[in-house]
């Protein structure tokens, strides 16, 4: 499901920017003009590419938010913290206890006075 979902996305994604590319520039931006008026500018052809575009991203839309939703569903109830693994100990075989995660970031307590060195491991 969710590879047909990102399909479809990609192939909207490639028509957006097809259609708009497609389309005469009004503005005139960065000095470049839509040019003359050759068979293809008329109103009816502008307004038949804006309202393709506005369907292709509407679809566009839609596609981005059904694989957000796939994606949310698919990696509830896990974290990547699951995915350590904690190491053996060499002598015994049990595993041994990880310090917690982000303690070595943490400041310095009240009462410590020790200097801060980085520690080499």
């Amino acid at each position: 499901m969710e590879n047909v979902v990102l399909i479809i996305h990609l192939l909207l994604a490639l028509g957006l920017i097809a259609v708009v590319l497609l389309q005469r520039s009004e503005g005139g931006g960065l000095g470049m003009g839509g040019g003359g008026g050759g068979a293809v500018s008329g109103r009816a052809a502008a307004t038949a590419l804006s309202r393709l575009t506005w369907i292709l991203a509407i679809a566009f839309i839609c596609t981005s938010i059904t694989l957000t939703v796939l994606a949310a569903q698919k990696s509830s109830g896990s974290s990547v913290t699951d995915r350590i693994v904690a190491p053996q100990s060499e002598q015994d075989g049990t595993p041994a206890v990880p310090a917690p995660l982000g303690s070595d970031l943490l400041p310095p307590s009240e009462g410590d006075n020790a200097p801060l060195v980085p520690s080499a491991d």
